[in-house]
């Protein structure tokens, strides 16, 4: 009877983590996180609700197997290419030039730590809690989970106050998650020597050179394909190794998980392997921790303790205050909605705060009582603040719209392409070696080619070459062309097309999401096209009613179905490319930000649906 109940259970919470994002999308309540929604759906089937769902060793193996594997993707959330010098600054829209993100970044998390550590200290003097750290850490955190989505729905994480928000919240992250591993050990019984966590770092120190060494031996990437799948062994492996290296030297296997993620996005992993941990994680284990944090939080006790109570919209606002006040440093760049919009958004605070005050409660440092005020300020922050955020930011300007463009390498491949390119969409810059200067050139030409002694590193450092949102590599030496692209990729440029003409090398390139080109493979298949499907290739070849790629980047649009979209004209939607996945089009097909879409239809109105789409 008991191992019926326990399946009962665990098929109830299944079906809710199944339901939740369904009902969202049908309620168009798209604006609550998935994860919130999630645990107020827990709070209605848990103890503070209708009572029928009751922790066991089911959902509790696979809420913990949740929670670990929730801070492995917070590790691998972090992008360390935000923390690159940028070798030229840019002017933002109002004239000045924008600040180094990552001194501007750290300067207001230390403000918003120092802050918190007082704001702490109020609250241990007001007797609502004893422990002035654990308090600091709470307050200080900041959620990654919620930025870099409503960033990335704002498309705002290219721009400098994107990068800026961003790298908050990831100093945030690391700092906080290293000072509870130091809280834990401090205040734990036998939570064992402080130095004891050299051990862990050191060993993922030797785990990183030791995955960089076999990263791209060739024996092991043939071992990714198939029913082997060694890279995904690899990282399951990688996790369970930290978080019992973790435990043993007396810290909390959270860090050991979010080491793991810090080590493989250090890694650069592929984004189809980062796909595949994502699905994973956020389509099975992930809901049923925080529909479990849901069940297992009591609301009701919290109403029997006025202190309690009067703790929720203290520490709301306290929330609030040590956000708010530091990021007033960006004032000097930004008008005031911008302020205080990402301040409202690095309020928002969930995964770290659920681990600290589950923490806290089971080394007995606060009761279940205190932990579950703390974590329902946590909910309502990740609800209201985001809402906020998306009312005070204002809109980038039109002008940032136009992608920036280099070409390296003039041939006859590239100059045609350096004219037909639509100039309002794209500012083109083509650069070349001197001593390689095309001779289809003549003084009479409209080509405007800067030309550079070598194309080294520090060169096209120089002359911005990596702060293209588009590179194009293209010289007549393989060899250049594969180390320009890797260095670009390294540089962190967003695209990189690389002309590429051996199938080894491309299938490396493209595993890291280089983009490649052969002159000879792409001739042999139009070739091929042109004798079995020749109004394919002039469909691809014709500039009326040709193919066109739109990307959907307008709020607006989001989660409209494409047959109640109010204007396509004579457009048809042939394919739509989303997180790696491509999707055949239909009436149902739902639209989201971010979709790449490819359409089919003249000009006139393709541009109209650029403009819907990208306005």
């Amino acid at each position: 009877m008991e191992e019926h109940a326990s399946v009962t259970s665990l098929v109830i919470v299944v079906m809710i983590a199944f339901l939740i994002p369904v009902l969202l999308h049908k309620l168009r309540l798209q604006v609550i996180p998935v994860v919130v929604a999630e645990i107020i759906a827990g709070i209605i089937i848990g103890k503070s609700g209708f009572n029928i769902v009751h922790p066991d060793i089911w959902l509790e193996t696979l809420s913990l197997l949740g929670f670990i594997f929730l801070m492995f993707l917070s590790g691998l959330e972090i992008d360390f290419s935000a923390f690159a010098k940028k070798q030229k600054k840019q002017l933002l829209p109002n004239g000045k030039a924008e600040p180094n993100a990552f001194l501007v970044a750290t300067l207001i998390f230390v403000f918003i730590f120092g802050l918190s550590y007082l704001l702490s200290i109020l609250f241990v003097l007001g007797g609502f809690i004893d422990n002035a750290l654990l308090m600091t850490l709470i307050i200080a955190t900041i959620s990654l989970g919620v930025v870099v989505p409503t960033l990335k729905e704002g498309n705002l994480m290219k721009t400098a106050i994107g990068q800026t928000i961003l790298l908050v919240a990831v100093i945030a992250d690391l700092v906080t998650m290293i000072l509870l591993a130091v809280f834990v050990s401090m205040y734990a019984e036998g939570g064992g020597n402080m130095w004891l966590l050299l051990l862990l770092f050191a060993a993922g120190i030797l785990l990183y050179f030791f995955g960089k060494h076999f990263r791209h031996q060739s024996f092991l990437e043939t071992m990714s394909k198939g029913t082997i799948q060694i890279d995904t062994r690899a990282i399951f492996t990688l996790i369970i190794l930290l978080v019992a290296l973790s435990e043993t030297v007396g810290a909390e296997n959270i860090l050991g998980a979010f080491l793991a993620g810090v080590l493989v996005s250090l890694l650069s992993p592929n984004p189809e392997m980062v796909h595949k941990l994502d699905s994973f994680g956020y389509g099975f284990l992930i809901p049923i921790f925080f529909v479990m944090i849901g069940v297992e939080l009591d609301i009701i006790s919290l109403f029997a303790d006025p202190k309690v109570m009067l703790l929720i919209p203290l520490l709301f606002i306290a929330l609030l205050i040590s956000k708010i006040i530091p990021v007033l440093v960006l004032k000097r760049w930004y008008d005031w909605r911008t302020v205080l919009g990402a301040g409202f958004l690095l309020t928002s605070t969930l995964s770290l705060v659920i681990a600290a005050a589950s923490i806290g409660e089971r080394i007995g440092v606060i009761d279940t009582q205190l932990m579950s005020a703390l974590i329902l300020v946590a909910v309502i922050t990740c609800i209201i603040t985001p809402i906020v955020f998306k009312k005070l930011f204002p809109k980038p300007v039109e002008s940032e719209a136009k992608q920036k463009l280099v070409i390296l390498g003039a041939s006859n491949l590239t100059m045609p392409l350096f004219l037909d390119l639509d100039r309002t969409r794209f500012d083109i810059r083509m650069i070349h070696t001197k001593q390689q200067k095309p001779e289809e050139l003549s003084s009479e030409s409209s080509f405007v080619i800067e030309e550079v002694d070598t194309y080294d590193e520090a060169t096209l450092s120089e002359k911005g070459v990596f702060q293209a949102n588009i590179l194009v590599v293209a010289t007549g030496d393989q060899d250049i062309n594969y180390h320009l692209a890797m260095l670009a990729k390294q540089q962190g440029v967003e695209r990189v097309i690389a002309r590429i003409e051996t199938p080894e090398l491309d299938e490396e390139l493209s595993k890291i999401g280089i983009e490649v080109f052969s002159v000879f493979f792409s001739t042999r298949s139009v070739l091929r096209a042109m004798v079995e499907s020749p109004n394919v290739v002039g469909l691809l070849t014709k500039q009326e009613h040709g193919l066109y790629q739109v990307n959907m980047n307008n709020p607006l649009f989001t989660g409209v179905l494409l047959r109640e979209f109010p204007y396509l004209g004579d457009t048809v939607f042939v394919r739509i490319f989303r997180k790696g996945e491509s999707l055949v089009p239909h009436g149902d097909t739902v639209l989201e930000v971010g979709d790449r879409i490819i359409v089919t239809g003249s000009q006139e109105h393709v541009d109209k649906l650029r403009d819907l789409f990208e306005g």
